[in-house]
């Protein structure tokens, strides 16, 4: 909770002042969202922007230089899962927004929401430091032109994508080499023979954008992924996994339900060259690119590629081949030069934030954006992280000791390991529903307790309106028990179809 407090002269209490004061870096989808919560709750707001628009990485050629959007780009997500709360995407939008779409989308936000004039934009900050000489703990923001400001408290929403991660052969590669971050278009291209390095999704949609110009496209697959379809039986596959995908719902039984949808779409991942995983991963989808390796227009090699001499690559199961050019679709480092190690360490690809808001130790210090979603949407995640910030930093909501906020980063972060591979991959990976959930109890703590109170109470009578009459009773009730009945027949349906194909090898 952001305060602060001077001793009272007669009544032996403090006088408690409210945060005024905030900066905002970024104004990107996570900067225009903090932004906008903290308006709402009176702060004065100032968003600094190192580029000329809003956007951030769904900018094209954004001049800030940060942006990685390719010409084809288009969200992963469909609108309803993706869009702010209070502020839906165009009717007319398709299920998957291009990025042109998602600009334009944010740009009415900003404006609807009167945020743009609260934005100073070319405006590249250079430090954020909390001298011990400020007055009330300021923060003190240093530009790049030299010029200071103090602010009460600090948002920071620059994103995690905006350094590119390289492979350690990349520097060994004698032939053309780029990260994704730089990819733009299928035509500079054409007639090579290219390597794509990665299983994520910017690997599925480069792969399968070139694989129509090049003389040959190989992606190298090591990493265990589930290819899921975009649609299933005329349906977006987000809107069956959410079906499932509840607070509650063991993590087990929702990773086994993703494999049964993969697998009634695609059959088994090992059948088209990738791994399968062993325990949940990020959801990786293009509407294309399992035709594209039918048709053998992509070659997938299991093996990861390991080193390169010239145009030479060498993989883990000791094959070589030669490219023209490799593209590496592998990921991003946290880079926040503007803050000392000491705020905030950087332990590889992972924030240690509590909450994933709030740095411990640093009252005022909030981050929003710092994540990866394993289903739903991040653009709706960044808004719930939002109005979290806002409630923190206006004083409704409380934090507990830096020794409290501690052991509950290392719970989250041994929960992560736990559900996820072992990887690098892994550091900001978040579950919806789970964290959704836990902000909620958070901001309204006795909506919460009502809920479970409620529960218990009609249980039996919501089962049966819900499962068996399908009556519209308790929304929170009536959502809990056809939660529990998707549960129960995705775990028979699972049970029973990925079982299939192993009885008929031993058959």
């Amino acid at each position: 909770m952001l305060r602060q407090e001077t001793s009272g002269e007669t009544q032996g209490v403090s006088d408690v002042t409210d945060v005024e004061r905030m900066a905002v870096i970024g104004a990107g989808a996570a900067g225009l969202c903090a932004a906008k919560h903290l308006l709402e709750r009176g702060f004065a707001v100032t968003v600094f922007e190192m580029g000329s628009q809003v956007g951030g990485l769904w900018v094209y050629e954004n001049d800030n230089a940060r942006s990685p959007a390719y010409l084809s780009l288009r969200i992963n997500s469909e609108p309803r899962a993706t869009q702010f709360h209070d502020f839906p995407f165009p009717e007319d939008y398709p299920f998957n927004p291009t990025h042109f779409q998602v600009h334009a989308y944010l740009e009415a936000y900003a404006d609807h929401f009167d945020i743009r004039r609260h934005i100073r934009f070319n405006a590249k900050v250079a430090s954020v430091e909390q001298p011990t000489t400020a007055p009330g703990n300021e923060w003190r923001i240093r530009l790049a032109d030299g010029t200071e400001e103090s602010f009460d408290g600090v948002v920071i929403a620059t994103g995690h994508q905006g350094v590119p991660s390289h492979p350690p052969f990349a520097k060994k590669f004698g032939g053309e080499y780029l990260h994704s971050h730089d990819y733009r278009t299928p035509e500079p291209f054409r007639d090579k023979r290219v390597l794509v390095v990665g299983t994520g999704n910017s690997a599925l949609d480069i792969a399968a954008d070139i694989c129509t110009v090049t003389a040959s496209t190989t992606m190298t697959a090591r990493s265990p992924v589930l290819i899921m379809p975009r649609m299933l039986f005329g349906v977006p596959i987000q809107r069956t996994i959410a079906k499932i995908s509840k607070p509650g719902v063991p993590w087990a039984v929702e990773r086994r339900f993703r494999e049964l949808l993969t697998y009634v779409a695609h059959g088994r991942v090992e059948d088209w060259g990738f791994v399968r995983p062993k325990k949940r991963t990020h959801p990786a989808s293009h509407p294309t690119i399992m035709g594209h390796i039918a048709w053998r227009r992509i070659a997938v090699k299991t093996a990861g590629a390991d080193d390169a001499d010239g145009n030479e690559v060498h993989f883990s199961d000791g094959t070589v081949e030669r490219f023209d050019t490799v593209i590496a679709a592998t990921g991003y480092e946290i880079d926040l030069p503007f803050l000392s190690e000491e705020m905030v360490p950087v332990t590889g690809r992972r924030l240690d934030l509590y909450k994933r808001v709030a740095a411990p130790g640093w009252p005022g210090l909030y981050f929003v954006g710092f994540h990866n979603v394993s289903g739903g949407a991040n653009i709706r995640i960044m808004d719930v992280q939002a109005d979290l910030v806002a409630a923190l930093a206006k004083g409704d909501v409380g934090l507990p000791d830096r020794s409290e906020m501690i052991a509950d980063i290392e719970r989250e972060r041994r929960r992560i390991e736990r559900r996820y591979p072992d990887s690098p991959r892994y550091g900001l990976e978040l579950d919806p529903p789970v964290y959704t959930r836990d902000v909620e109890e958070e901001l309204h703590p006795h909506r919460s307790r009502l809920r479970l109170r409620r529960t218990a109470r009609y249980f039996l009578r919501d089962a049966a309106n819900a499962v068996y009459h399908g009556r519209r009773g308790s929304t929170v009730d009536r959502r809990l028990m056809a939660k529990l009945a998707a549960t129960g027949l995705a775990a028979v349906g699972v049970a029973t179809i990925v079982a299939l194909p192993r009885a008929r090898r031993r058959s």
